[in-house]
């Protein structure tokens, strides 16, 4: 008896410890990104008078090219504060003249600065951002296009993430980037998708800032208090024969992009005060599209994170006043303090993704006609795994509601609670208390 007590005491201290570790290091970055520094960056994207992907690529003041290579400058200077924490290059890739819009051969370049993990060098989460803007015309690219809000504010939050995360280490890498052509048809996003799949990169998850620092909504709503995760519902690529399982054990709901809407929604009520996340089970909003999907596209868990309540007169416009209205996406409209919160959200989800075991893989489950769910699922190799939590939740219920810690096994029963009323996960926590995604059985027990 004694022997036991003894086991317990000291699981209970290794994990409140451990806990208190992770929620240390989160509490500290929930607070750190700075609303004056998000707004000088802003200043300065907005500055460059237009950042159209087909705009000037040789002046130093105006254009795209003398953004991004200021956006390189500045990744530059993080890292040299953070004794070369940072590999920051240029990923370049030439997008031939078509009939929609480029109508000009043109390099559409993104801007990478990678923070490499101390255990998991190819496994990466990343944040984006946009470097791109745009008018009216989608083809227009002489006249100012400030584009402050869409998307110097996603750029921005990316760049402030990196000045908050370099002070930390990670065993999981992170990437900063700001993408191209995102206006133009999401071209940035798609090469970099690409490379990451020729190249085999891990990818944990992606989160796509566009647009994060409007509070006044064109449909009169004043709102600095949430935020929208936009997420689709499976990957493209669950096999038909995972689909048609799916009529069975569930999962429509469950694909590992929810996964990470649901991880965001959990980090934001844990440790940011007077913010909520709104999880919208779709893709993206109707006839848009953002820099998350071409790496849905590929197979990779991602999302899209932005503002509530957007203003269209403020989107995609060429600056001007008719009829008393003002249009035009510029700096007086963006809310800095609500940028730098939305920021923290990112910083908050990547910080704690890059400290967690890689998470479980070939998840399984059982238990029909049983009173008990069975679970399995393969042994994550790692020296900081502490062990496993398995999760579940209402059929109806958007998250998770219930937990187990059940320790270092890959097998595990719990008792009376019946497969058929809930759906069911299970995620890595390593010694610091922090977890990984939650993955969805994708496998029966025995087939």
């Amino acid at each position: 008896m004694k022997a036991i007590l003894t086991i317990f005491i000291t699981f209970f201290i290794t994990v409140s410890f451990s806990q208190n570790d992770i929620s240390k290091m989160l509490t500290e970055i929930a607070v750190a990104p700075s609303a004056d520094r998000i707004e000088k960056d802003i200043n300065v994207l907005v500055n460059f008078g237009t950042r159209h992907t087909l705009s000037d690529t040789i002046s130093d003041t105006r254009g795209i090219g003398a953004a991004r290579r200021w956006i390189k400058s500045e990744f530059d200077l993080i890292s040299s504060n953070c004794n070369n924490c940072l590999e920051v290059s240029f990923q370049r890739n030439l997008v031939p003249k078509n009939e929609r819009r480029i109508i000009k051969d043109t390099w559409v370049v993104n801007v990478l600065a990678i923070q490499r993990g101390t255990d998991h060098p190819n496994s990466y989460v990343i944040m984006s951002g946009d470097i791109d803007s745009r008018v009216s015309d989608p083809n227009n690219f002489t006249s100012d296009s400030p584009g402050a809000n869409d998307n110097a504010s996603g750029m921005a939050g990316t760049m402030e993430a990196a000045r908050v995360l370099s002070k930390y280490k990670f065993p999981i890498s992170i990437i900063y980037v700001g993408l191209s052509g995102e206006e133009q048809g999401l071209y940035g996003g798609q090469y970099m998708a690409k490379v990451a799949k020729e190249q085999s990169w891990n990818i944990i998850g992606v989160i796509n800032n566009d647009m994060i620092g409007n509070i006044k909504g064109i449909d009169g709503v004043i709102d600095n208090s949430t935020f929208r995760v936009f997420s689709e519902a499976i990957s493209m690529e669950t096999t038909d024969k995972q689909k048609t399982a799916m009529r069975y054990y569930g999962g429509e709901v469950d694909g590992p992009s929810r996964q990470l809407a649901r991880y965001i929604d959990r980090l934001t009520e844990a440790y940011m005060t007077n913010l909520n996340a709104i999880m919208i089970y779709r893709l993206d909003r109707f006839g848009r599209g953002g820099h998350h999907r071409p790496f849905n596209d590929a197979g990779f868990t991602g999302v899209r994170i932005m503002e509530t309540h957007e203003n269209y007169n403020e989107q995609h416009q060429d600056i001007r006043n008719e009829n008393g209205i003002n249009y035009g996406d510029v700096i007086s409209s963006v809310n800095f303090d609500y940028a730098s919160k939305l920021t923290a959200v990112n910083a908050l989800t990547l910080a704690s993704l890059a400290s967690a075991p890689l998470a479980p893989q070939n998840v399984k489950i059982g238990g029909a006609v049983q009173p008990s769910t069975q679970l399995q699922w393969d042994a994550v190799a790692s020296n900081d795994l502490l062990g496993y939590k398995i999760y579940w939740r209402d059929t109806t219920s958007p998250q998770w509601q219930y937990s187990r810690f059940v320790g270092k096994v890959t097998d595990y029963t719990l008792k009376n609670i019946v497969i058929d009323n809930y759906l069911f996960g299970v995620a890595s926590i390593s010694k610091n208390g922090a977890e990984s995604l939650v993955q969805f059985p994708n496998k029966l027990i025995g087939r």
